[in-house]
């Protein structure tokens, strides 16, 4: 049977300005997860993901280098309870 998992990942760096969140709303829709990527006031990237566990694990390694231009520090994850987190459906800029 197959797990499916809702995380939230909040990446700190240069990520801001450095289209991290379009590429990650692309990293995201080819693994086929649901979710949202925003721009926090603090200067990182909120990004919230649910799907296959598999699948949100690659785009937690993928979440730690970014596109070309970012340069990310740290991505801290947590968990969330899946039927907590309405409206996802499909994946997006937040």
């Amino acid at each position: 049977m197959t797990q499916l998992v809702c995380r939230r990942f909040l990446v700190s760096g240069r990520v801001q300005g450095v289209f991290y969140r379009a590429s990650t709303v692309r990293e995201a829709r080819r693994l086929g997860l649901s979710g949202s990527a925003k721009n926090l006031a603090d200067g990182r990237v909120e990004v919230v993901a649910s799907g296959v566990c598999s699948k949100v694990e690659e785009l937690a390694a993928w979440l730690a280098s970014g596109p070309p231009m970012a340069k990310v520090t740290d991505v801290v994850a947590q968990e969330l309870e899946c039927a907590d987190q309405p409206g996802l459906d499909g994946f997006r800029v937040g």
